[in-house]
């Protein structure tokens, strides 16, 4: 039955590039996959509201508020039930990490179950209260359409992660209602070095699917009433950039340090339980931690300025400013950990809203601290929206896409000039301590992330030493009589022999011409020995070196061909400049093929 599809599928891609090109069938392809990440998109917000609205108003009961402790646990032991019990055949991760690492290491291929998976374990996660985003779930989901049609259809890899792209675009475009941000993200996160051809698949689809997510979902997320800004604000703006600039530091360091945390609990439910509970009693001191906190910001932008504070327990102090400023300045630093704990204990989600919302309480703060001192009044509404955009800039190390996606989501075109200055200046001082973002670095650390700087040393690092191990050579043992193995030695198809002791392991080497000529001119070549014409090799490579070490090692010692031992010093082979340079050249000739 399988061959037959295949054989199905051959006649129709046949077909198909007799009568449509291959860049219009591309076209109707992005446009199919955003169709189908918009659908996705409004599937998810209108899955995690529906739950949100039903846990917080659609039943009543006398005790139902001693809950909210319990319903993030709940969210994250759903999730966990879920990834264990319906997910055995392959590995669920979240995140963008795991695209990133798709595309550089996977040729692109995102498991097909992330299409619906992602949407069901993020819309509990955060319907339940996780304090995460949807954006990263969707974008996601989105890309494993893209990658699944393509891969159904036999592309090519290029083919394949152009439209893994526009699936990610049409994610990000869907969600927000911003299909120029989607595009923009996708350009500056997934294909850092693009065509202009690539723009019109992201174009098509990212459109499409704003369309259609609008279709079913048309809720503006944030209305943002201004008049534009001062020059002598300014200044502001840059102290406030600063500010968010090295608190994306501490966010990135809280991250790995959260991680370390939850890795070292080994079984998964005794994490859902320490971080469900951790999550619950946050949620209940900071009643902004619920979800993903648009909400908050909404009212902050509408002029609620109490909103932080009112529904906690210290909800009666409100009309004290310097309690509402110490208590924004600790629900932004409780939303960072939240948000890196719902994702430690299994939650699903990603730090794309956090950061919005983290942002825009830093601009709201800022603003609001500057007002009382009266020295001058700043627009709060203007700085709540470039707050978000920096934040989203320095955390993501995508200043692009955090200007477009806040002037798009607020309408705020008007304060393009803001945007770009606290994106920048963030995004700066971010990317001057920690040269990869939250997504890239742990892809960095193990030499599987693709660079624009470096392509030498990254198409070295997607190259395994294992994989390029020439084994034909002849073996022979260091007491072997070479009249008993001149046959052999004569029908080999390479110049050298491998010379190896009693134990396995790599002695040197024979040079097939020195033997004949020894043997041709040796009175006593029957008592000669592969040990008496042996020759030791100047480096020896371990099988675990990566390429980049083994060329050095051959340039200094100027040898075209070395030996390859394993952990326990045994031969495995010899590798090659020219097996290096070869593998080099298709992986480059691959990349090149993504690019345009």
């Amino acid at each position: 039955m399988q061959i037959q599809f295949t054989n199905y599928m051959d006649r129709l891609n046949q077909y198909r590039r007799l009568k449509i090109s291959n860049r219009n069938f591309l076209i109707i392809l992005a446009i199919v996959v955003g169709i189908l990440a918009g659908l996705a998109a409004a599937l998810l917000k209108g899955l995690t509201h529906h739950i949100e609205d039903f846990l917080q108003s659609g039943w009543q009961w006398k005790y139902k508020y001693y809950l909210y402790l319990f319903f993030p646990l709940i969210g994250i032991f759903l999730t966990v039930l879920y990834v264990r019990y319906f997910i055995r055949r392959s590995k669920f991760e979240t995140g963008l990490t795991p695209l990133l690492y798709a595309i550089s290491r996977k040729s692109s291929k995102v498991e097909t179950h992330n299409i619906y998976s992602q949407i069901f374990t993020s819309a509990i996660t955060v319907g339940f209260g996780g304090s995460v985003g949807l954006e990263a779930p969707i974008v996601t989901s989105g890309s494993a359409i893209g990658s699944t049609v393509g891969r159904f259809l036999g592309l090519s890899y290029k083919e394949v992660t152009m439209l893994l792209a526009c699936g990610a675009a049409s994610g990000i475009a869907g969600a927000f209602n911003s299909p120029i941000a989607g595009i923009v993200f996708a350009i500056e996160v997934l294909l850092p070095e693009f065509s202009i051809p690539a723009f019109i698949p992201l174009l098509l689809s990212a459109a499409t699917a704003a369309v259609v997510a609008r279709l079913f979902y048309n809720q503006q997320l944030f209305f943002l009433v201004t008049e534009g800004w001062a020059v002598n604000a300014v200044i502001f703006y840059v102290l406030l950039a600063i500010c968010i600039g090295f608190f994306s530091i501490y966010f990135t360091k809280a991250n790995y340090f959260v991680k370390n945390f939850f890795y070292k609990i080994t079984h998964p439910y005794k994490k859902v339980v320490i971080g469900g509970l951790m999550l619950g009693l946050m949620v209940f001191l900071f009643p902004t931690l619920y979800g993903e906190g648009y909400i908050t910001i909404k009212n902050l932008l509408r002029g609620d300025y109490v909103s932080v504070i009112n529904n906690s327990i210290f909800a009666g102090y409100n009309q004290f400013p310097s309690l509402v400023i110490l208590f924004t300045v600790v629900t932004i630093f409780a939303k960072s950990i939240a948000t890196l704990v719902t994702l430690g204990a299994g939650g699903n989600g990603g730090t794309f809203a956090p950061s919005l919302i983290m942002g825009g309480l830093m601009g709201f703060i800022f603003a609001y601290a500057v007002n009382l001192t009266g020295f001058i009044h700043l627009n709060t509404a203007n700085f709540i929206v470039a707050g978000m955009a920096a934040a989203l800039s320095a955390i993501m190390h995508a200043p692009l896409t955090g200007i477009f996606l806040i002037a798009e989501i607020t309408g705020g075109y008007v304060l393009m000039v803001p945007l770009m200055i606290t994106s920048a200046i963030s995004y700066l001082i971010n990317r001057s301590f920690q040269k990869h973002s939250i997504y890239t670095k742990a892809l960095a650390d193990k030499g599987e992330l693709l660079s624009y700087e470096d392509k030498d040393t990254t198409v070295l690092s997607q190259m395994k030493l294992r994989y390029l191990i020439e084994k034909d050579y002849l073996q022979l043992n260091d007491h072997d009589l070479l009249s008993a193995k001149i046959n052999e030695i004569i029908h080999s198809k390479r110049n050298l022999c491998a010379v190896l002791d009693g134990s396995g392991a790599f002695k040197g080497l024979l040079y097939v011409e020195e033997v004949f000529s020894e043997m041709m001119k040796n009175p006593d070549k029957d008592l000669l020995t592969a040990d008496h014409l042996l020759h030791r090799t100047p480096a020896q490579v371990n099988v675990t070196d990566d390429l980049k070490s083994v060329l050095l090692k051959m340039e200094r010692e100027q040898v075209w061909v070395l030996p390859v031992i394993n952990a326990d010093h045994s031969f495995m082979g010899f590798v090659s400049k020219t097996s290096i340079f070869n593998k080099y050249r298709s992986l480059l000739m691959r990349q090149a093929d993504y690019m345009d």
